[in-house]
């Protein structure tokens, strides 16, 4: 795994980003190459005619694409038919943004007949090269060998997530434990001897998934084998790594003080608030004619004021009042309180169309401005719901320790939340947020929210 903008990331799916956008390069020149005839011609074209200026905007565009069509995704990766499908999707929608682009700036397209080239030679070489991927990623051999030790909580999940995701370069050729179930495939041993199992199935990584550690855990064993070359994992740490989330099961107050993060730093409180002040600002003069468009259409549809008013839990526990335009019919959150369903009768006809394309959240940008949120954060709850999770819930009073927001990580990776077990899972990526909030991990979130805005996912 590699860590950017404070998010972790599997390292074959980031060196696919990197080798992909070299082969859409290389395509585009290639392309120019053929169409100037000769070397130097094209060597005058890409370096004085500001030639490479132009395939890096046609790269950006096309990795841009991919990313927005989840072909990084770990559920894409491993499916070849959905991979093509998605391809000639990115290939119709390149060329549509291209058309666009190039007629309103046709100082920046390509000459003569080099895009139409360069993009057959692309569709060529990246499905190939995704094929041959898809070979030596689910290849045994390329795999780095990986030993699970300790019965815990998080021994049977991270043997099955490292199984489902091919991408993170991991097997698990073996399970140290006695209690633990393990997946078809796995075998288990007792820790009877450690390093002779390690050699056996000759392992390079050591994960340590046992609960209570105390007196168990044979750390003389585990020492030698690290001076050895063999690495020696902390399940949670790894765990984190891998899923994005926080693991609740096997959380520790201890874990909490002394890990690193769970720290958000003055100058980056500062940074948020006139981010949140200006952008706010910015945001809700541009929307305003998108805002009073929807407040008539609102005032039209149903009876009712056009904004809702309700009360949330804020940062350090305090109650605000968030506003949204109204989606539901005078009064449905009075008969019953809980998160919209699909083809929810409480949801009136405009408010179908708001939820679903977001505009209900536009108000939110005063509650930024104000100082209520932040743009990017833990979502905000209504008390009663914030109160019974926090009486069921270890932990879920920390995910008051920063500002609210109107998008976060855990919003970008689940959906609403409907049962305990939602709301357990979305504080596991609430916690990763406060752990690990950055000014880059903030902008990650607000990228993949632009994703999920225009491919209207999640909208209910």
């Amino acid at each position: 795994m590699i860590r950017l903008f404070n998010a972790y990331f599997p390292t074959r799916t980031l060196l696919l980003t990197v080798t992909e956008a070299l082969i859409v390069t290389l395509a585009f020149v290639v392309a120019v190459v053929f169409w100037a005839g000769t070397a130097m011609d094209a060597n005058i074209y890409l370096l004085y005619e500001n030639g490479l200026g132009r395939i890096g905007l046609l790269v950006g565009i096309f990795i841009t694409l991919m990313y927005y069509f989840d072909l990084y995704d770990s559920t894409v990766l491993s499916n070849r038919r959905e991979v093509v499908t998605r391809l000639v999707g990115v290939l119709g929608c390149a060329f549509v943004a291209l058309s666009v682009l190039y007629y309103a700036f046709p100082e920046i397209s390509l000459v003569g007949t080099t895009l139409w080239l360069g993009v057959g030679i692309v569709a060529v070489t990246v499905p190939a090269w995704r094929k041959l991927f898809f070979v030596l990623n689910r290849s045994a051999r390329f795999s780095e060998r990986a030993i699970l030790y300790g019965d815990g909580p998080l021994a049977l999940p991270l043997m099955q997530e490292i199984g489902s995701r091919s991408e993170l370069g991991v097997r698990v050729v073996g399970f140290v434990g006695e209690t633990t179930e393990t997946p078809a495939g796995i075998p288990r041993f007792d820790d009877s001897d450690l390093q002779e199992i390690v050699e056996q199935r000759n392992a390079r990584r050591v994960v340590i998934t046992m609960g209570d550690r105390r007196g168990k855990l044979r750390v003389d064993q585990l020492l030698k084998l690290k001076t050895r070359g063999v690495y020696i994992q902390d399940g949670p740490e790894y765990y984190e790594g891998i899923t994005g989330k926080i693991p609740l099961d096997s959380l520790r107050l201890s874990w909490l003080l002394f890990s690193p993060g769970f720290h958000v730093r003055a100058a980056l409180r500062l940074y948020k608030r006139i981010f949140s002040l200006i952008l706010g600002s910015l945001a809700i003069v541009i929307t305003s004619p998108i805002m009073l468009l929807a407040a008539i259409a609102v005032r039209l549809d149903s009876k009712g004021p056009a904004i809702f008013k309700q009360t949330r839990v804020g940062e350090h526990g305090h109650p605000f009042t968030v506003y949204k335009f109204r989606s539901m019919f005078e009064g449905s959150d009075k008969i019953k309180l809980s998160p919209a369903e699909h083809s929810d009768p409480r949801v009136t006809r405009v408010g179908k169309w708001l939820r679903r394309t977001r505009i209900d959240e536009l108000p939110q940008l005063i509650n930024i401005v104000k100082g209520d949120m932040a743009f990017v954060g833990p979502r905000p709850f209504v008390p009663e719901q914030e109160e019974d999770c926090a009486a069921q819930i270890p932990f879920y009073r920390e995910r008051w320790l920063v500002k609210p927001g109107a998008t976060g990580w855990a919003q970008i990776n689940r959906g609403y939340n409907a049962t305990l077990e939602d709301n357990k899972e979305k504080l596991a990526y609430d916690l990763f947020y406060i752990k690990n909030v950055s000014f880059g991990l903030d902008l990650f979130i607000m990228f993949s929210t632009i994703k999920i805005l225009l491919l209207g996912r999640g909208g209910r």
